[in-house]
Parts: C-alpha cells; structure tokens; sequence
C-alpha cells in the first residue's frame, strides 16, 4: 500500500531516510538535519515536495519523496523521484512496481516528465526503471551548494 507520510511517520521516515544515505546506492551522506527539514516540508505543504509511505504486510517499510518543478523542456510539470527507499527484508516484494504505478495515476494530465536519478552499477534499479518505461537522459549535472537557509 502506499500513502502520504503523515506526520506520525516522522521518526520511521527519519531512520530510513538515514538507512538510504549509509547505504552504498548513494554518493555521499546528508546530514540528518537536512532530512529534518525535508519532512517538516512535506509536513507543511505538498508545493514543492510529497512523501509517501511504502506499506507492506500493514508495516511502513520504505518511502517515496518527490519533488515538483516545471520545466521549459518537458513543456510542463516534472516529478523528481527524488529518493525511493525499501528495506531489505522487504525488497522483491513489488512495492518498487507498485509505486511507479501509483506514479503513473498520480502524473496522468498533471505532469509532462517523471525523473530520477540512478548510478548504472545499481543494476536492479536500472532494470526496473527501464521496465517502467524509463530512459537514459544523458546529461552531465553541476551543482553549487550554499549555507542552508530557513524556508517560510
């Protein structure tokens, strides 16, 4: 099943959210406060960023975090899949298949592009993405970071 984080998730969202990022699928580790303010944004509004709650066997055993920008490209609104996260012992269980098809209903007439981010040497990811119709963008990200700010 999968739902809206609430705010009762807070304290599983954290500890996965930290699972995630001490895992090797990612480059490096963020810290927990910026996953603080992740959840008090969705928390606070769905503008910009949407957490969803991975339930299996009436257990939250992942999440979903999204994040909305519009793009001149795509012509319209893009979804980033920004993170999607399912514990070990209940990977396999086809809640990777089950959100991307709550995704597809979610992005019908409201959304021009779905994106996501994934290194190549997590070949079961890849594989999955491609499944659901993904493809390769081939573009070279940059990025440049400054001092968090409080968000009003």
């Amino acid at each position: 099943m999968i739902r809206k984080l609430e705010r009762a998730d807070r304290e599983d969202y954290l500890s996965m959210a930290t699972e995630f990022y001490a895992s090797d699928v990612v480059l490096a580790p963020v810290p927990r406060q910026h996953m603080e303010r992740t959840f008090e944004e969705m928390m606070r509004s769905d503008l910009y960023a949407l957490g969803y709650a991975l339930e299996h066997e009436g257990e939250m055993v992942g999440y979903a975090l999204l994040a909305k920008t519009f793009s001149q490209e795509a012509g319209g609104m893009v979804l980033w899949v920004e993170e999607l996260y399912v514990r070990e012992h209940a990977r396999g269980c086809g809640l990777g298949r089950e959100f991307f098809a709550f995704l597809e209903e979610l992005s019908k007439e409201q959304v021009a592009r779905v994106r996501l981010e994934v290194e190549e040497e997590n070949e079961k990811a890849v594989a999955l993405y491609k499944e659901m119709g993904f493809e390769w963008l081939e573009y070279k990200q940059m990025v440049k970071n400054y001092p968090v700010v409080t968000l009003t």
